[in-house]
């Protein structure tokens, strides 16, 4: 039953190239961990400019390269999603702030974090922005996703 679910919800700015990389590489790590019963992720955007969008060629190809697929459709970070999820990343401290600016409660506060505080690296705390970039920074995206995702499964087997 969904509501049984721990909900997982990955923010960046436009929700076309890092939350959705985020949420299909989750997803294939959920399944692939036998996971898939019990957490359920979506991602958004803190900005309205892809509301309804595939995410970006890029990151589709990328997840491609990698046997991930995605179905997702860009939407806008909303202050209701701190009571539907559990668990809230985004990618950057901007992000960080314009989803805690929306916080009512501590209680909404404490359910957010950067994604990369699940790094194994920790060589930064942001996830950059790789939409001005070309298909290395795309790779170098995902390759920080996966092993913050990666890291975070394991939590979640714990948990």
């Amino acid at each position: 039953m969904l509501s049984d679910l721990k909900k997982v919800l990955f923010v960046c700015l436009g929700n076309i190239c890092r939350s959705p990389m985020a949420e299909a590489i989750y997803n294939d790590l959920l399944i692939k961990n036998g996971l898939e019963n019990e957490y359920v992720a979506d991602s958004a955007g803190t900005a309205h400019y892809h509301i309804g969008d595939a995410p970006d060629y890029r990151t589709l190809k990328i997840l491609a390269l990698n046997q991930i697929t995605t179905n997702h459709k860009g939407r806008q970070f909303k202050p209701a999603d701190f009571d539907k999820f559990d668990y809230i990343f985004v990618m950057d401290r901007s992000n960080l702030h314009d989803v805690l600016s929306l916080a009512k409660t501590e209680e909404h506060r404490k359910k957010v974090m950067l994604m990369r505080e699940f790094d194994p690296l920790k060589n930064g705390d942001q996830v950059p922005d790789p939409y001005y970039g070309g298909m290395n920074e795309f790779k170098e995206v995902f390759d920080m996703l996966q092993r913050s995702c990666s890291n975070f499964i394991d939590f979640c087997k714990n948990v």
